[in-house]
């Protein structure tokens, strides 16, 4: 949209056109329902008050909304991810890795290895988007090609999002206004109808609900992780998710994973979790820093993984069993 209509159309005519443009407006404390003036003509008619109580000049404000619109425009037309690829780098003494990693979105890799090995540093060059600039001298393409500012430009800076075992917040607001704030920014025309799925979602999530006037900084572990990953598959832009050990993260891990995969995310995951490596598509072994191995989930282990599932189910059972005071009184009582 070209800025002079910007600027001159009468503003009832632009919110018509585009309804999320009444959120700028209401940031800034401005009633445009039935708005006949253009924002040249409503600026003209604020009192000196409002631009000091507000903290704004008249050309910031124009600018702002400027910039508003053309950032909204972008987020339309960011292009879609197909695929990433990880291009073999070096292990820890220098040897050639030996696989590269190809993947697609909707689907789940796990990245296993022992304490150590360097499954961390396989999620970090790719949060880099490494070009033969990390210690590893791996290559991450995106849709084919190298990545570089560019790539990221592309894609509006919501390329990768990351979910990791320790999360906590330091910003002083509710639930609902923190997601608010995030999907705004996002330019969501439904906004609240996504936060309200986002909460929803997170208390499923982590079985402990919370209120959406619940300041973000009282959450526990498992609700701040939660809210997290519902965030990420409902209002993050972010294709690709990256998820470095959550097995003891408080949350529904199987749900967690399928509502990413749902969205259609590429999710890496950094696990020990035997339940959470069988039920991804692959794992790629990493040995002495380096990707050793990819192997697919075949048949079999989808057999055993249903069977971990009932003993994992009956962990969870009794450690809810237990911790609200409950006594055994029978070994059948919890099978």
């Amino acid at each position: 949209m070209e800025t002079d209509k910007l600027l001159n159309e009468p503003l009832c005519g632009l919110i018509e056109e585009k309804p999320i443009f009444s959120d700028f407006f209401t940031s800034f404390n401005i009633d445009t329902r039935n708005e006949q003036k253009s924002l040249l003509e409503l600026m003209d008619t604020l009192p000196f008050d409002y631009w000091e109580e507000n903290g704004i000049s008249r050309h910031e404000m124009m600018e702002m909304f400027v910039d508003y619109v053309k950032g909204m425009s972008s987020a339309d037309e960011i292009v879609k991810i197909e695929s990433l690829e990880i291009l073999t780098g070096v292990d820890k003494n220098g040897k050639s890795e030996l696989c590269n990693l190809f993947l697609q979105p909707g689907e789940i890799t796990c990245i296993v290895g022992p304490t150590g090995s360097g499954k961390s540093r396989l999620l970090a060059d790719i949060e880099w988007l490494a070009n033969a600039d990390t210690p590893t001298k791996r290559k991450v393409l995106i849709n084919g090609k190298l990545s570089d500012e560019d790539t990221v430009n592309q894609f509006g800076g919501k390329l990768i999002a990351q979910i990791t075992q320790n999360m906590n917040f330091v910003l002083d607001m509710d639930v609902h206004s923190f997601l608010m704030l995030h999907a705004q920014s996002r330019f969501l025309e439904n906004a609240r109808q996504k936060v309200d799925e986002v909460i929803e979602l997170a208390n499923e999530l982590s079985g402990e609900c919370f209120d959406p006037q619940t300041p973000v900084t009282f959450l526990s572990g498992g609700q701040s992780r939660a809210l997290m990953i519902a965030d990420v598959a409902c209002i993050g832009q972010a294709p690709i998710v990256l998820i470095d050990e959550i097995e003891n993260a408080g949350v529904d891990k199987k749900k967690a994973l399928q509502l990413l995969v749902n969205k259609d995310k590429i999710v890496l995951m950094a696990t020990h979790d035997p339940l959470l490596i069988l039920l991804a598509d692959r794992r790629v072994i990493i040995k002495n820093g380096g990707m050793n191995k990819i192997v697919t989930t075949n048949e079999k282990e989808k057999a055993f993984y249903l069977k971990l599932e009932q003993l994992d189910n009956t962990m969870q059972a009794a450690r809810n069993f237990l911790r609200l005071g409950n006594e055994l009184t029978t070994t059948n009582e919890l099978i």
